[in-house]
């Protein structure tokens, strides 16, 4: 199948179920994980204007290419940051769509992810939701998955066979037992890998734009791999998330013991590392 017909599919796909999926009561998420917006890197962290987390590239990994991604999380309570105002924040892991080396300076413009949302409206409602994504489609809201906080997640993304552009998501609520899958053609790069809090980009009363940040609870990533191995984690690959003013304002930790996971803090400079 050609590229022109992948991309028919994925949109076909993606309408179909826009259709059927719940809409969220604050505002439309039109899409969680755009290529990432890089500010400016600095010694041992990138940073973003939407992302804050690990990425890795292929040529940080010294050509390394990523067919499979698997992680777990626990979903973040959200709660108003600032009175008034509707805020959005989703946690993901993903392929594509991230920094291609350490410094940040090559990005890559396919990707394919699935996460859950953490969202608080004006009134200070707090609501969750799971979906998945492949740009540049919209999400795609999963709604036999009803995440809460506190709840673990399990999530794969795995090309199969390698090079074949088919590819399965799934997503677990592991604590809730529920459980989804797809499986998809996509046209991936392949060149990135990353596990992800992000603000996502929304189509609200003032048009298209990052969204407002909750506050988030500590969001703990772990048992992350690659390619069916231990990720490996390094502290060169942190992505903080900065404001208008350059202000971080959500960093993750340095990377567990294992080099397999870390903690991700909203509205801070610095994260405290897992215990394990």
């Amino acid at each position: 199948m050609g590229i022109k017909s992948r991309l028919f599919v994925i949109l076909a796909i993606a309408v179909a179920a826009i259709a059927a999926a719940a809409v969220p009561a604050a505002a439309k998420v039109s899409a969680h994980g755009d290529v990432v917006h890089i500010v400016r890197p600095q010694v041992n962290a990138n940073q973003s204007g939407n992302w804050f987390g690990y990425n890795q590239g292929t040529l940080e990994q010294n050509g390394k290419q990523f067919h499979a991604v698997t992680g777990y999380w626990r979903v973040p309570r959200a709660s108003s940051h600032k009175s008034g105002e509707n805020e959005y924040s989703s946690s993901w892991l993903g392929i594509g769509g991230g920094c291609v080396d350490s410094s940040c300076l090559v990005g890559d413009n396919t990707l394919i992810q699935t996460g859950t949302e953490q969202d608080v409206d004006s009134s200070g409602h707090p609501s969750y939701s799971a979906w998945w994504e492949i740009i540049p489609a919209p999400s795609i809201t999963i709604a036999n998955i009803t995440p809460r906080p506190g709840d673990l997640m399990y999530a794969s993304i795995a090309e199969s066979p390698s090079g074949s552009e088919l590819w399965t998501i799934q997503l677990r609520d592991v604590t809730r037992h529920q459980s989804f899958s797809q499986t998809i053609p996509y046209a991936s790069s392949h060149l990135t890998a990353e596990w992800i809090d992000e603000t996502p980009v929304v189509l609200d009363t003032s048009g298209n734009a990052f969204a407002p940040l909750p506050n988030l609870s500590v969001t703990n990533f772990d048992h992350a791999t690659t390619n069916g191995a231990p990720a490996g984690l390094k502290s060169s690959e942190e992505m903080q998330l900065v404001d208008s003013n350059n202000n971080v304002i959500g960093a993750p930790s340095a990377p567990d013991r294992d080099h397999d996971g870390f903690n991700d803090c909203s509205w801070a400079k610095s994260c405290g590392v897992p215990s394990s």
